[in-house]
C-alpha cells in the first residue's frame, strides 16, 4: 500500500525533513509553500506508530514533541508535533506526564531488587519486595524508584554472576528474581528452613542462593510446566517477545542442557511479576527508573548470535579516575557502531523499547560510551593500557619527527595501523624537560581537544536516534573524564546529567540534572563522613546533607535507601561500614549488599517519614 505523507514545515538553510515509519527514515521533498511530502509503500501496523525528524547532513538535528498515530489513508496531512506545555524544558514527550510539568521537582530512593527484603522472599530481593518500597515512596511523597540492572547474569551460579552489568542478554530479567510461591513452589517445611536460613544472614550468599531457588524453580517448571504452555498468556507473551526470547531460551539451554522452554516460562512468569509492581507503582504516582548498562558481555547471547555488533578483540573499560587509580577493565566488548549503524541501530531501539516496558525513566550509564569508549586490546589486563575509539590519533611519524621517543609514551591504535595514542599513564619522568614539555602539551591536546569535533559528532549520530523510540526520562551518568562536547550534546537532548558534590564539574548544578548522596560505587553518606572525621555522622549531620540537595537546583533528587534510613538513629543500620553496595577497583567484588530491615518496617517508621515528609514540602519535592 502507497500513502504519500504531507506536513508543513519551514526549515533552515541547510535541513530537510525526513518521515520515520518503523524506525527507517524515509526523505521528504519541498515543496512550493513550505510542504515537504513523500509517497513510501507502507502498512497498517507501520501507522500506529510514526514521527518526523528534521536532518542536516545525515544528522537528526530535531524530531517531533509527540509521534503520530493514523489509520491508513492515501495521502496523510500531518502537522508538525510541538511541546503544548508552556515552560516545559524537555524536546520530547514522556510517558510519564510529570516530567513534563515545567518547574517539577521530585525526589526517590535508589536500591537494588537484590538487596530489598521482605516476608515472601527466599535470600535475595525479588520483584514483589518492590511493593513495600513502592507504597513507602508513595507515602513520604516520592516520585520515583531507581533500581540497578535487572538483567540476567546467570553463567554457573556463582559469586561471578552477582554483578549486575555483566548482562548474558539485553533482554531477559534475572531468574533470582522470580517470587517462588507464584509459580507453584510449596512452602513446606524444608522450604521454610531454608528460607529462614538464607533470610537471617546480613547479606546476600548469591551461590548458595542461586543454588537452592533454582533448583526449586526447576522443580516448579517439572510440575507446572507443561499445563503453563498452553495458556493463552504464555502463547501471547512468547509471541510479542519471539525477536530475543528464542534466541535466549536457545543460548541458555545448550548451557545448561535442558529444555527451551524452561527458560521461556521462566520470563514469563518474571514479566508478570515485574509487570504488576509497575502497573502497582504507576497507580501511586510513582515510576520506575531502570539502568542501562553500557556493555553486554562476549559470552552472552547477543554476541553468540550477533557477533558482527561488537569488537571480540578487546574489553571496554574506563582510564583511571576518582574511582581507580589503574582505571577499569569492565570485561566486555567494546560496540562495532558502524555495523549498529547499518541498520538504523536496531538492536539498541529494540532494547530500550523492551526496557520501556517497565520504566519510565532511565540511567544511562557511562553514557561517555556513546561519545567514545575506552578500549583495551585483549592482552592487556590493566585499563591503563586501554585507548579511546573513536579517535583522532597521530602517525608514528609524526611522533618521530617531533623528536619524541613511542616506548613508554604511546601505544599503538588497534584500529588505525601505523598510529599511536599517548599513554594515559606515561613513564615520561625520565625525559629531558624538553620533551617533557613537548610531550605535555600533546598529550593535552589529545585528551581534552583533539578529539572533541569528533566525539560530539559521534554522539550526535547515536543518541537522537535512540532517545526518539520511547517515552522514557534519561539521565546520564556523565561523572569522570568528560570531554567539552559532552554537556552541549546532552543539553540538546535534554538528557539529565548527574551532579555530586563529591566529583565537583566546576559548576552550579543545572535544573536538568539529577543529584545524589553517592550511588553504588561509592561510600554512603555514613562512610564518607566516617572517613573525613573518623566517627559515624548523627542523624542531625545527615539531614544537613540531604538538605542541601533537596533544596539545590536539580530536577530530581534521588538516594540510597541507605542515607535516607540514616536519619533515624533507631532504624538505620549499625555497621555502616557494610553499607557500601560496590568497589569499582576490586574487578571481583563481591555483589552481597541487603537491606537490614524488611522492607515493610518502613511504613511503620512513622519518625523518619514525618521528617522525610518535612523535607519533601519545604523543598517543594513532595509528590501528590
Amino acid at each position: 500500500m502507497k500513502t504519500t505523507f504531507r506536513i508543513h514545515y519551514r526549515t533552515q538553510w541547510g535541513e530537510s525533513l525526513c518521515v520515520v515509519l518503523q524506525d527507517k527514515k524515509y526523505p521528504l521533498q519541498w515543496n512550493e509553500g513550505a510542504v515537504w511530502s513523500a509517497t513510501v509503500n507502507t502498512s497498517a501496523a507501520a501507522l500506529q506508530d510514526y514521527w518526523y525528524v528534521v536532518v542536516r547532513d545525515g544528522l537528526t538535528v530535531r524530531s517531533e514533541w509527540s509521534h503520530h498515530s493514523s489509520p491508513f489513508a492515501p495521502v496523510i496531512e500531518d502537522k508538525w508535533n510541538d511541546c503544548p506545555v508552556p515552560g516545559c524544558p524537555f524536546v520530547r514527550k514522556h510517558t510519564a506526564e510529570i516530567f513534563d510539568r515545567p518547574g517539577f521537582r521530585g525526589a526517590g530512593t535508589a536500591v537494588p531488587v537484590f538487596s530489598l527484603r521482605g516476608e515472601g522472599d527466599f535470600g535475595i530481593g525479588d520483584f514483589r519486595d518492590l511493593r513495600a518500597i513502592t507504597d513507602w515512596a508513595a507515602a513520604t511523597g516520592q516520585c520515583i524508584i531507581q533500581l540497578l540492572p535487572v538483567s540476567d547474569t546467570t553463567r554457573k551460579g556463582q559469586w561471578k554472576d552477582s554483578y549486575p552489568y555483566s548482562p548474558i542478554s539485553s533482554f531477559a530479567l534475572h531468574p533470582l528474581y522470580i517470587r517462588l510461591q507464584e509459580i507453584g513452589v510449596k512452602e513446606d517445611a524444608t522450604f521454610k528452613r531454608i528460607q529462614q536460613e538464607l533470610n537471617s544472614l546480613p547479606e546476600l550468599d548469591y551461590p548458595r542462593v542461586f543454588k537452592e531457588k533454582m533448583a526449586l524453580v526447576r522443580k516448579a517448571w517439572e510440575d507446572h510446566g507443561a499445563k503453563d504452555l498452553k495458556t493463552t498468556a504464555y502463547k501471547r507473551f512468547c509471541k510479542a517477545n519471539a525477536y530475543w526470547l528464542d534466541e535466549y531460551a536457545t543460548f541458555c539451554a545448550k548451557r545448561d542442557s535442558n529444555e527451551p522452554d524452561y527458560w521461556r516460562w521462566i520470563q514469563w512468569h518474571l514479566d508478570r511479576q515485574f509487570a504488576d509492581e509497575v502497573k502497582h507503582a504507576r497507580s501511586k504516582g510513582v515510576h520506575f527508573k531502570g539502568d542501562l548498562p553500557i556493555g553486554v558481555s562476549a559470552d552472552s547471547a547477543d554476541a553468540y548470535f550477533h557477533p558482527e555488533l561488537f569488537n571480540l578483540d578487546s574489553s571496554a573499560g574506563a582510564p583511571p579516575d576518582f574511582f581507580s587509580a589503574e582505571g577499569q577493565n569492565w570485561g566486555f566488548p567494546t560496540y562495532n557502531w558502524e555495523e549498529m549503524a547499518r541498520d538504523g541501530y536496531a538492536w539498541w531501539k529494540a532494547r530500550l523499547r523492551k526496557m520501556s516496558e517497565y520504566f519510565d525513566a532511565f540511567r544511562i550509564d557511562h553514557i561517555l560510551g556513546f561519545f567514545r569508549i575506552w578500549e583495551i586490546p585483549s592482552q592487556y589486563s590493566s585499563g591503563s593500557m586501554g585507548h579511546f575509539n573513536p579517535a583522532l590519533p597521530y602517525p608514528e611519524d609524526e611522533i618521530r619527527a617531533a623528536g619524541l621517543p613511542l616506548e613508554g609514551l604511546f601505544l599503538p591504535d588497534p584500529r588505525n595501523p601505523g598510529c599511536v595514542q599517548p599513554r594515559i599513564l606515561p613513564e615520561s619522568g625520565n625525559l629531558p624537560q624538553w620533551q617533557q614539555e613537548a610531550f605535555g602539551a600533546l598529550y593535552n591536546d589529545f585528551f581534552y581537544h583533539r578529539n572533541d569535533n569528533l566525539w560530539r559528532h559521534n554522539a550526535e549520530r547515536k543518541l537522537p536516534e535512540l532517545l526518539d523510540v520511547t517515552g522514557m526520562l534519561a539521565c546520564g551518568e556523565d561523572l569522570g573524564m568528560v570531554p567539552d562536547c559532552v554537556p552541549g550534546v546532552m543539553e540538546h537532548e535534554t538528557i539529565l546529567s548527574l551532579e555530586m558534590t563529591t566529583m565537583d564539574k566546576g559548576r552550579p548544578w543545572p535544573y536538568l540534572a539529577v543529584c545524589a548522596t553517592s550511588s553504588h560505587d561509592m561510600a554512603t553518606l555514613r562512610m564518607q563522613h566516617a572517613e573525613k572525621s573518623g566517627s559515624d555522622a548523627e542523624p542531625w549531620e545527615v539531614r544537613r546533607i540531604l538538605w542541601d540537595h533537596l533544596s539545590s537546583a536539580p530536577m530530581l533528587a534521588i538516594f540510597p535507601l541507605q542515607d535516607w534510613v540514616a536519619l533515624d538513629a533507631n532504624l538505620r543500620r549499625k555497621d555502616y561500614q557494610n553499607e557500601r553496595i560496590n568497589e569499582p577497583a576490586d574487578p571481583n567484588h563481591h555483589w552481597r549488599y541487603r537491606m537490614h530491615i524488611d522492607g515493610a518496617e518502613l511504613a511503620k517508621a512513622s519518625k523518619l517519614n514525618v521528617e522525610i515528609i518535612g523535607m519533601l514540602k519545604d523543598s517543594n519535592r513532595y509528590n501528590q
